[in-house]
């Protein structure tokens, strides 16, 4: 029951918060108007900037920022207990995470859809543009190499989605022709569709799961299953990036946003019968605060903040709202639902995570079975407390998740599958982990309305892997954009060239991806570890620019100056952290130099903003003298 009532209680927070404090900040903080001037209007070229329905924006939207993060952060964090993690995903969404993504949103769209690199040019320095647009760059590239990897390895592990994430592409493609280009009655179509996703789903599972590995020489180095598939998504992730939104991009992450609203309907459905049944209970599932955590494991403070980003606060949203959301929205009073509402509904994704990946989880382990030919999958029986060991009965938390966690599904011939969301300790954990962790407790959940296992499975591994793929190709069209910036502001006209710039993102994640790293397909996993600590970075930097953007105009800024001075300590701690008592006593001097740079840029970055803090007054009266607009902004805008 408690399983349940944590789902409702959040619900309810989340949809409270949006008609409260969503709403004071865009009407009352932002001032958001209906008649403003948009730049996919003035600016419109039907590549990049399309003016769009806002239901469509919202799924493109969604989907993007909602990829494998507030999966995979949350699988990884109940390990400190789901009581903290719950907690930073519920306030930070609200609190935090939403300020963020509809600040970015709308100094965006008042901004001529430029990016918040670009605005922090304006509104604090020309050098504060170039050094944000720097770790941008950076981040985007670890962002790409790791969900290349990330979908590759969920067609390794789960061939059953290979068939329909790929059938997606196409469809959407003719979505986006027949409907979006010439006009017409988007549901009908996009219902087809997602009919056509499912049945592939079915398909994938009983008579055509795509499983390179019994095609690929067994002992080849770099015709590896992960290898083959992350070359040929960032191949497409290319072409996607070129390609006008209309034609791709919006149609299949509507689509998709269509896809997770029936998973998330069926998760919440069988999360509701197995927590009244008694099937998944949280509260003797697994710990609400754990007593221990493995021995390399980080202390909670500050790396729960770091580990959970996507599902509570994330700078990579920063990116989707100026990069590609604000140059789609076609009316300013949609960025409420459309930034701030996002948010929320992604935080409630990391809720089901944390329920699915502790009361899912302890529901029973799964094992996998193709040595027919077909995919079979079955769910044993919670561990007796009797058959624990007396080390893994000290723990706290129900046997049944502490030996999920000790030794995940397991394959026919009984050896350790790679699903197991926690075996290895800290450093031992892989993203496929992580992930699988979610899917099989998501589809222990699923099961309890009826669905078999094995298909609730293929329906989590392909919600999960097409959340990927959105957010994969609107990464590489988001870097695309900054080395166009970059490349403007050094005078090299060839890299403002889209297809230069695309080639060039593509390749930096391409050669991160596969050819960096202690072998193939595992460069991505290298750079991991500063992923989170560069992205929340790069949150409490953008809300640094909001911050300059409400006090150019004289208006409050503390509800957006206490989330970024937390953004810029907690990320800036976690990596000093991570400095001095991992990376420089195993002398990985690849993360140093990466950390070290970071960490460089920020502080340069924040020493401009400093001193433009301290000549704001005098600036704004030289501006104000001069008959300037206090806004800076281009387009002249409340």
């Amino acid at each position: 029951m408690s399983t349940l009532v944590i789902a409702i209680l959040s619900m309810v927070a989340f949809v409270v918060a949006y008609h409260t404090y969503g709403r004071y900040l865009a009407t009352k903080l932002f001032r958001l108007s209906g008649d403003e001037p948009m730049p996919s209007v003035s600016l419109r070229d039907d590549v990049d900037f399309v003016p769009t329905n806002r239901s469509i924006v919202f799924g493109h939207h969604f989907t993007s920022i909602a990829g494998t993060g507030p999966i995979v952060g949350p699988a990884l964090a109940v390990f400190w207990g789901w009581l903290p993690a719950l907690l930073w995903v519920v306030f930070g969404s609200i609190l935090i995470g939403g300020v963020h993504d509809l600040a970015a949103l709308v100094i965006s769209i008042r901004n001529r859809g430029e990016s918040i690199g670009q605005a922090a040019g304006r509104l604090i320095s020309p050098r504060a543009k170039v050094l944000f647009l720097i770790v941008l760059a950076l981040a985007l590239s670890i962002v790409l190499a790791v969900f290349g990897l990330v979908i590759a390895n969920i067609f390794k592990l789960y061939p059953e989605s290979v068939l329909s994430v790929w059938t997606a592409m196409p469809v959407a493609a003719f979505i986006g022709w027949a409907v979006i280009r010439r006009g017409g009655n988007l549901v009908l179509p996009c219902l087809i569709g997602l009919g056509i996703l499912y049945l592939t789903v079915y398909l994938g599972t009983t008579t055509l799961p795509l499983d390179l590995a019994e095609v690929l020489p067994a002992d080849a180095v770099y015709m590896t299953p992960v290898v083959v598939w992350t070359l040929l998504l960032l191949v497409y992730a290319f072409f996607a990036s070129v390609l006008p939104v209309w034609l791709l991009l919006q149609p299949r992450d509507f689509l998709n946003s269509l896809q997770l609203g029936v998973a998330l309907v069926l998760l919440v459905a069988g999360l509701a019968v197995a927590s009244l049944n008694g099937q998944a209970n949280l509260a003797t599932a697994a710990p609400a605060i754990a007593k221990q955590v493995p021995a390399d494991a980080p202390p909670m403070l500050p790396f729960l903040f770091i580990t959970i980003a996507c599902g509570a606060c994330s700078g990579f949203h920063c990116l989707v709202s100026s990069g590609t959301t604000s140059k789609q929205l076609k009316n300013a009073r949609d960025a409420q639902m459309i930034g701030y509402g996002s948010m929320l509904g992604e935080g409630m994704l990391a809720v089901l995570v944390i329920l699915a990946c502790c009361a899912g989880v302890g529901m029973g382990r799964l094992t996998r079975d193709t040595s027919s030919g077909s995919i079979e999958i079955t769910r044993q029986e919670p561990v007796a407390m009797a058959e624990v060991s007396a080390e893994e009965a000290a723990l706290d938390g129900s046997a049944a998740w502490r030996s999920y966690y000790r030794t995940g599904r397991t394959t026919t011939d009984g050896s350790e599958g790679a699903a197991a969301a926690a075996g290895g300790g800290w450093k031992g954990q892989g993203l496929d982990k992580k992930l699988a962790a979610f899917i099989d407790g998501g589809a222990n959940f699923i099961s309890a309305i009826g669905i078999p296992l094995k298909y609730g499975v293929a329906i989590m591994a392909v919600m999960v892997a097409c959340f990927a793929a959105t957010t994969l190709d609107t990464a590489t069209r988001l870097q695309r954009y900054v080395i166009s910036e970059l490349a403007s502001s050094a005078g090299w006209q060839a890299g403002t060239n889209k297809y230069v710039a695309t080639t060039l993102a593509v390749g930096i994640g391409m050669a991160i991806a596969v050819f960096a790293g202690d072998s193939p397909g595992k460069g991505g996993l290298m750079l991991w570890p500063l992923f989170g600590a560069t992205n929340q970075l790069l949150a409490g930097l953008a809300l640094m620019v909001a911050v300059f953007y409400l006090a150019r105009r004289s208006r409050p800024v503390a509800v957006l100056a206490m989330p970024m001075g937390m953004m810029l300590l907690l990320p800036a701690w976690a990596m000093v952290f991570d400095l001095v008592n991992n990376w420089w006593p195993q002398r990985d001097y690849v993360l140093i130099g990466f950390g070290t740079l970071v960490l460089i840029l920020q502080a340069w970055m924040v020493g401009e903003a400093v001193s433009l803090w301290r000549r704001l007054p005098e600036v704004m009266k030289e501006a104000k003298a001069n008959g300037e607009p206090a806004s800076t902004d281009p387009l002249a805008t409340p």
